[in-house]
């Protein structure tokens, strides 16, 4: 068992335990425990107890329920609080918005224990008589209920790459074959996905059936299928698969035909054809032959989405887009000074050592004190370590950052005096996401107009399939950083991919530049740097305008000129 799914386990009990009004010491010790885990890097699974008490805030009694978990699946104690706990009630649980204490209300004083039937509480304005609720903490409730609704059958990119990418291997290997591939949205890298799509040449659909009905990951829906086409579900997630069985002639014409959006296939690139009626009229042995016999330049499979791509692609302009091996350093990241998992030495030895050349940290501000954010003379303590680390780990290099909160007035926080000691400043908004699009797109123009701002944070503070951003006008934004000289971020964490990829073009068409910043909270966050570069990839952005491609040398320029410049403005 992977250490994350023994942390999601601690982490259910202590909500579940929150929930039954436990003794509130014992749902600090589980509390307690979750954050010591996240810290540990050895896997759990195999460890014995006895290893386990060793861990500061793991005792006896935790030490066994992780071995109980490890060894079975789950422990004693969590099953009883499954039991006694409706499912739909459990399922509360991810609603955001909402804790424990409030679902137990919920629950126990409106006797509501779905979340159908308290969506209909809140249709029925029943939520807001209840004590501790309200109209607004209503409208939240009902908002967020709705946007889950939507969201259901949905996933992350991430969370079905592997799935997707394993079950072409799967079949290659079964059906002693090369001519398997991904196909769809998950080709395209869409950040949400819907359907998992495949692609399969065979002179045997039988077999192919036969074979998929072995995996089980997967159930298939016998009405939906047919001879040529499996369709089913991913049992876990229940997101929607299908398999596309063609004869290998067709093969790559199938292929380009399930990956490209219907604007790609369509949109023509001369007076007389398109996409798809070539593919319908002749027979092709890869899909640059396609583009080729088409006039065009090879399109990535992520940029096919019927933008611009087909009109570059036949003045042979498309971009050199950006790849993993571009990047130089990783900005925008927290340690245990705010709410990391990991210290200051490990974050930076850990980059490193990932072969990168520079480190920028970025821990919260004051500000958010939710986050453990730094008060300044925690600032001064952090900048005096950092010193320290680039004498001991030259030419290895950390720069001194911060994510600055925008205040709700688009101010950062902290003094100019503060603000003047860091080599660059994230300014991200974290509070006040109910602003509406004037009020919300005034507040990052002041924000981007202060001098001291090197890098805008997550421009809409989304949650992809938990919360929606606030909205901002984008134009003008990327206007005001353009104007400002202010990089944008993409943020790569899975969960955000913020700034959208629909932007990326725009941002570029007016010099701004980007950053793809992992916005790490431990070690193993750096590991979505590929995230960030496959949305970068899918808006057509090249090396050359990455921000984190750039050496550390020309980083550290960079920074010293706005630095400069912002010493010049305040003092003016």
């Amino acid at each position: 068992m992977e250490n994350k799914k023994v942390i999601r386990a601690f982490r259910l009990a202590t909500s579940l335990m929150e929930l039954h009004d436990e003794n509130p010491f014992k749902i600090r010790s589980y509390t307690n425990a979750v954050a010591v885990l996240e810290r540990f890097e050895t896997p759990l699974a195999g460890l014995s107890a006895a290893q386990l008490e060793r861990m500061d805030g793991i005792g006896k009694t935790l030490a066994a329920k992780i071995v109980e978990l490890t060894e079975t699946g789950s422990f004693a104690e969590l099953d009883q609080f499954i039991t006694a706990t409706p499912p739909g009630v459990i399922e509360m649980l991810s609603i955001k918005g909402i804790g424990p204490k409030k679902i137990r209300a919920i629950w126990k004083d409106l006797g509501v224990e779905t979340s159908e039937a308290l969506l209909e509480a809140c249709e029925k304005n029943e939520l807001a008589a209840l004590k501790g609720f309200g109209a607004k903490t209503q409208e939240t409730i009902k908002n967020a209920l709705l946007y889950n609704q939507e969201s259901k059958g949905k996933a992350l990119y991430a969370e079905v790459e592997t799935l997707a990418y394993n079950l072409r291997d799967y079949l290659q290997e079964k059906l002693e074959t090369a001519l398997v591939e991904v196909a769809g949205e998950v080709r395209r890298r869409l950040e949400i996905i819907q359907t998992l799509s495949l692609v399969v040449a065979s002179e045997s659909p039988v077999q192919v059936q036969e074979v998929l009905n072995k995996v089980p990951e997967l159930e298939q829906d016998g009405v939906a299928s047919g001879p040529f086409m499996w369709r089913g579900r991913e049992t876990t997630s229940g997101l929607a698969v299908s398999v596309k069985m063609v004869p290998p002639a067709r093969f790559f014409n199938e292929l380009l035909l399930l990956t490209g959006s219907e604007e790609h296939l369509t949109n023509t690139y001369n007076e007389t054809d398109c996409l798809l009626q070539l593919t319908r009229k002749e027979l092709f042995v890869s899909e640059v032959a396609i583009y080729e016999r088409a006039g065009l330049a090879y399109v990535q499979p992520e940029m096919r989405e019927g933008r611009h791509e087909l009109l570059l692609a036949k003045e042979n302009a498309l971009p050199q887009l950006l790849s993993d091996d571009d990047l130089r350093g990783i900005l925008h990241n927290h340690s245990t000074y705010s709410d990391g998992a990991h210290t200051l030495e490990q974050m930076a030895v850990y980059c490193r050592d990932k072969g990168y050349d520079y480190l920028g940290i970025c821990d919260h501000s004051k500000a958010a004190f939710y986050a453990n954010g730094l008060q300044e003379f925690r600032v001064k303590e952090q900048q005096k370590e950092i010193d320290k680390l680039n004498e001991q780990l030259a030419p290895f290099k950390i720069f001194k950052g911060i994510e600055s909160d925008i205040l709700a007035d688009g101010s950062l926080d902290y003094s100019n005096d503060i603000l003047a000691t860091f080599d660059f400043i994230v300014a991200s908004v974290h509070s006040n996401l109910k602003m509406d699009l004037s009020k919300a797109t005034n507040r990052l123009i002041t924000a981007i107009e202060n001098p001291y701002t090197t890098i805008l944070g997550h421009p809409t503070g989304r949650l992809l399939l938990r919360r929606e951003g606030y909205p901002i006008d984008h134009k003008a934004i990327i206007d005001a950083c353009a104007e400002n000289g202010v990089i944008i971020e993409i943020n790569a964490n899975p969960w955000r991919l913020d700034l959208d990829w629909r932007w990326v073009e725009y941002a570029l068409s007016k010099g701004v530049m980007l950053s793809i910043n992992p916005d790490a909270h431990s070690m193993e966050g750096y590991h979505d740097m590929r995230y960030g570069v496959l949305m970068g990839r899918k808006g057509g952005l090249a090396r050359e305008m990455t921000f984190n491609a750039f050496s550390v040398e020309e980083v550290a320029a960079h920074f010293a000129k706005r630095k400069a410049r912002a010493a010049e403005l305040v003092a003016s």
